[in-house]
């Protein structure tokens, strides 16, 4: 099914949840204009039967005419046909109208997504995305179901009075004062309805992203003895939810019984009070038959309007949570400014320091640097600055950063962060980004992360599949083969952080001796608390409190800094490596084989290293 979306979804109007909505109504006026047209059609069509039945029975039945009983019959069954296909042509392109408002809504989330990049998860969670993807979309779109029936009840509406005013005045009067007394009735319920839509929406979202953190930490949490209290609280909430659901259905078996109920009895008030009049002598049989069809056909457009309510309601809901969404800015967006748009003269040509205020760090190019602090969170905000996933004062040689367009900052910085998503494709997709890589390039990152094993491992090697997030593969597989789609794409300045927080100390001193070689005369930071890293580092900055304590090598710390000395003591009780690049048992952790993936025969000496 074609849509308008083929060619963009367009530019939203995010200002208000009933703006977002009328926008998505004018990006289609073309479709919305025929669904009401075939909507108002239907609708008043569905008042005719009864105009034409009444004069069948007054002008041909009752005084004996056949010919003009069986024209009537005619008329009948042409308005019939009629009304048949007018149902068909609207019931199609409300669809369509809904269908593109749902993949208008996707496409818009999408894009805005893609936008905010890293940022999102600062932003929002992954239960507030999923939320939003799976049920708000969907309520949005059937909105837009009133721009059609919604139009055409208010027609029949129109149409119905008037036929009645020819009948009976006091009808006619009637069904004026009823249908506004029903919408009445049931608007106060729709406010109530609102309330509870929007809580449990709430609540909803917040059940999501517990459930996907647990899933994402299962394994973890299953070590930590955590699981089980993980699971308690997520029932709780889970329960809290089905009660706050049970509330909104409470509030929508009201509206919906109100919905079928109350045109029912408005049917059988107009009906009787006809009936008596007929009895009287006021009005004919086949008018007493024709208000009985009109009142009767009056339940359908009555029913769309408290149905329309009801998904308005829910429409408002559910679009002041995308639009919540969509007002979200990266964090970099603040600093792009005439500045930014200025073009690379402002861009470092050279290699240059990087430095970042807030912590007194400076990263001097072409040395491995580390960032060791007793919080993880500290020092991965000093990346997340250097790498302007966050707003600051952090320069770049003389420049700041958020003076420096963004799409050349991250083509020369790169920030490889240990919960970096791994999408599922071929282990050589995985790991090459979005360039084509050569077997040897491969080659060299996948020995330098030491993840030969991983790729000897795999039935088909570098061809074979990986699934979405590496689900099918350990920790600290996923974080070496992270770390090799980092070197694969040689920025000139890589920021790593925690690389091999989830390996053992015999890998761990691998890596660290094969980066430092790996990375030679090229701009690394790294953020970790293992002496076997630390020790491979050109400068270490201590961080207390995020800011730079001290900053040297790390021998030196050691000596000098008591807190650094607490800090690594427990990591050098972790380790097993010699300094020569071994783990004792002879195997080289240092090497530069060129084969792709060798196996380490020989030990290796400490110049070698």
């Amino acid at each position: 099914m074609r849509t308008d979306t083929a060619r963009g979804p367009g530019i939203p109007d995010h200002r208000s949840a009933g703006r977002y909505v009328w926008w998505l109504v004018v990006s289609q006026r073309g479709r919305v204009a025929a669904g009401a047209t075939y909507g108002s059609l239907w609708m008043v069509g569905l008042m005719l039967p009864p105009y034409a039945l009444s004069r069948a029975i007054d002008e041909g039945l009752v005084p004996g005419r056949m010919p003009v009983l069986l024209g009537w019959v005619a008329v009948l069954f042409g308005v019939g046909v009629a009304n048949a296909w007018l149902a068909v042509m609207r019931h199609r392109t409300m669809t369509r109208i809904r269908m593109d408002a749902t993949f208008r809504t996707v496409r818009v989330i999408v894009a805005h997504t893609l936008r905010l990049g890293a940022a999102l998860p600062h932003k929002v969670t992954a239960g507030e995305v999923v939320t939003i993807g799976i049920g708000d979309v969907g309520v949005i779109s059937q909105t837009l179901t009133m721009t059609g029936p919604g139009v055409g009840g208010v027609l029949a509406y129109g149409v119905v009075a008037v036929l009645l005013l020819t009948v009976s005045p006091l009808l006619a009067g009637v069904v004026l004062l009823g249908v506004p007394l029903l919408a009445l009735l049931v608007g106060p319920l729709l406010g109530r309805l609102q309330g509870a839509e929007s809580r449990y929406r709430e609540r909803q979202s917040g059940l999501a992203a517990r459930l996907t953190d647990l899933v994402g930490g299962l394994r973890v949490l299953n070590g930590l003895g955590g699981k089980d209290v993980f699971a308690d609280r997520h029932r709780r909430e889970a329960r809290a939810l089905r009660d706050e659901g049970y509330r909104v259905g409470a509030v929508t078996s009201w509206v919906q019984a109100l919905g079928v109920g109350l045109p029912t009895l408005f049917l059988a008030a107009v009906t009787w009070l006809a009936a008596r009049m007929a009895a009287q002598g006021a009005i004919t049989v086949g008018e007493l038959v024709a208000v009985y069809g009109y009142a009767a056909a009056l339940v359908v457009p009555v029913s769309f309007f408290i149905e329309g309510g009801y998904d308005l309601t829910r429409g408002l809901v559910a679009a002041r949570r995308v639009v919540r969404f969509l007002r979200l800015e990266p964090p970099a967006a603040a600093g792009t400014g005439d500045a930014a748009g200025s073009g690379a003269g402002d861009v470092p040509e050279a290699a240059s320091v990087l430095r970042d205020p807030a912590s007194g760090v400076e990263v001097v190019p072409g040395l491995l640097t580390a960032l060791a602090a007793a919080r993880p969170g500290e020092s991965a905000a000093v990346v997340d600055r250097l790498g302007r996933f966050a707003d600051s004062a952090a320069t770049w040689g003389a420049v700041r950063l958020d003076e420096i367009p963004l799409p050349q900052v991250r083509d020369r910085i790169l920030v490889a962060d240990n919960e970096a998503d791994l999408f599922a494709g071929t282990l050589r997709e995985v790991v090459g980004g979005r360039r084509d890589r050569t077997e040897e390039a491969i080659g060299r990152a996948v020995r330098t992360a030491l993840a030969e094993d991983i790729v000897r491992g795999l039935p088909d090697g570098l061809d074979s599949a990986v699934e979405a997030q590496g689900r099918n593969l350990s920790g600290g597989q996923r974080q070496r083969l992270r770390l090799v789609r980092a070197l694969l794409a040689d920025p000139e300045v890589l920021l790593a952080v925690e690389p091999t927080s989830a390996v053992d100390a015999h890998t761990e001193a691998g890596i660290a001796a094969r980066l430092h070689r790996a990375r030679a005369g090229r701009t690394t930071v790294v953020t970790s608390t293992s002496p076997l890293l630390l020790d491979r580092a050109d400068r270490v900055y201590y961080l207390v409190d995020g800011r730079a304590a001290a900053v040297g090598s790390h021998r030196q710390l050691l000596a000098e800094q008591p807190g650094y000395r607490r800090l690594v003591a427990r990591g050098e009780d972790e380790g097993g490596v010699d300094e020569a690049g071994t783990d004792g048992s002879g195997e080289d952790l240092t090497g530069t084989d060129s084969a792709p993936y060798p196996r380490p025969e020989a030990p290796v000496t400490k110049e070698d290293a």
